[in-house]
């Protein structure tokens, strides 16, 4: 298997201090959980990123991190997608390669909003517009389930809330086709006077990164789609615990990973003994609780990522989407 981001020895956010600027660098190398073919995210070479300029932008970033660390304000605090919102948009606004001209576009038809559109922007390969739809997921897949082993309705959210299936269908009919509605079209045109019809020629792209974590000491398919090096985790039941602690290197050292802090992983100062943690563990597990995330390192391994979860949970597996003639 190909190393994704987190198992490398080094991947590029290790090389930073800050916690946003170790963010973005993780959000700009960490591939996306799904391929999707005609609607790929924004390239490093479209941001004016690739080759060194990367290393060169981030550098400069950690040196003096306050636009930064203006434009991501309170959402340090708050929900992770929103978190990841607003590093999308200081990348497209301060990349040199693009120019954000709006973010969450309410798209209202009698005084009832249809949706949003996340993100658009230019580039300075051309004019014209691009429409991005953003989404950060961690998903857990389910050995047993509905659908095929590669169902992506098996791979559902911690808080059992939603799937992979649910979250990709509802991007695909219903995120992605709003931006060709009479409603977004007439307020792109207002927005957008010097491009003539916008929509006539806008452009998409579409960024899904985060991790997907397979069932530890079960054989699961990737979901259907997946992209060839998505970021891979494990995740077990808390009574699986003592089990899964006992194979790990002796000198692994870990953390509860809080939202919405579950991009880049934390320095090694903030890592505590397999001791320590577990002790936090049989704190947290005393009484039925959502599951924890936690970041583990050893040199041996390098990073890697587990959830543990409850003994009961899933507590409920969310329906599988309505298939329709426009599914993928």
């Amino acid at each position: 298997m190909c190393q994704t981001p987190d198992q490398r020895l080094h991947p590029l956010w290790e090389r930073y201090h800050h916690p946003l600027v170790r963010d973005l660098a993780w959000l700009l190398e960490t591939p996306d959980v799904l391929e999707s073919p005609g609607i790929a995210r924004p390239g490093l070479k479209e941001l004016g990123l690739d080759g060194r300029a990367l290393a060169a932008w981030l550098d400069a970033l950690e040196q003096a991190p306050h636009t930064l660390g203006a434009r991501i304000g309170s959402s340090r605090r708050g929900r992770l997608g929103h978190y990841h919102e607003r590093l999308w948009q200081f990348l497209l606004a301060e990349a040199p390669g693009t120019h954000l001209l709006a973010h969450n576009l309410p798209i209202i038809e009698d005084k009832r909003t249809l949706g949003e559109l996340d993100l658009l922007y230019r580039n300075s390969a051309t004019p014209a517009p691009i429409h991005l739809e953003v989404a950060i997921k961690f998903y857990l897949g389910l050995p047993e389930g509905p659908g095929e082993d590669s169902s992506q309705a098996r791979w559902i959210g911690p808080g059992c809330a939603d799937s992979l299936a649910i979250k990709y269908q509802h991007l695909q009919q219903h995120q992605l086709p709003l931006v060709y509605s009479p409603q977004a079209r007439r307020l792109l045109s207002d927005l957008l006077d010097d491009c003539g019809d916008p929509t006539s020629e806008i452009k998409q792209r579409l960024a899904l990164p985060g991790v997907l974590f397979y069932p530890w000491q079960h054989d699961m398919s990737p979901p259907q789609g997946a992209h060839a090096n998505h970021l891979r985790g494990e995740w077990l039941t808390w009574r699986c615990w003592p089990a899964f602690r006992y194979r790990l290197p002796a000198n692994t050292r870990g953390c509860i990973l809080r939202k919405p802090h579950w991009l880049a992983l934390p320095p090694h100062t903030d890592l505590y003994s397999l001791s320590d943690l577990s002790a936090q563990l049989v704190q947290y597990f005393n009484l039925p609780r959502a599951p924890l995330l936690l970041g583990l390192h050893s040199p041996e391994i390098g990073w890697s990522r587990v959830f543990v979860a409850g003994n009961e949970w899933p507590y409920q597996i969310p329906l599988p989407p309505i298939p329709t003639l426009h599914s993928p």
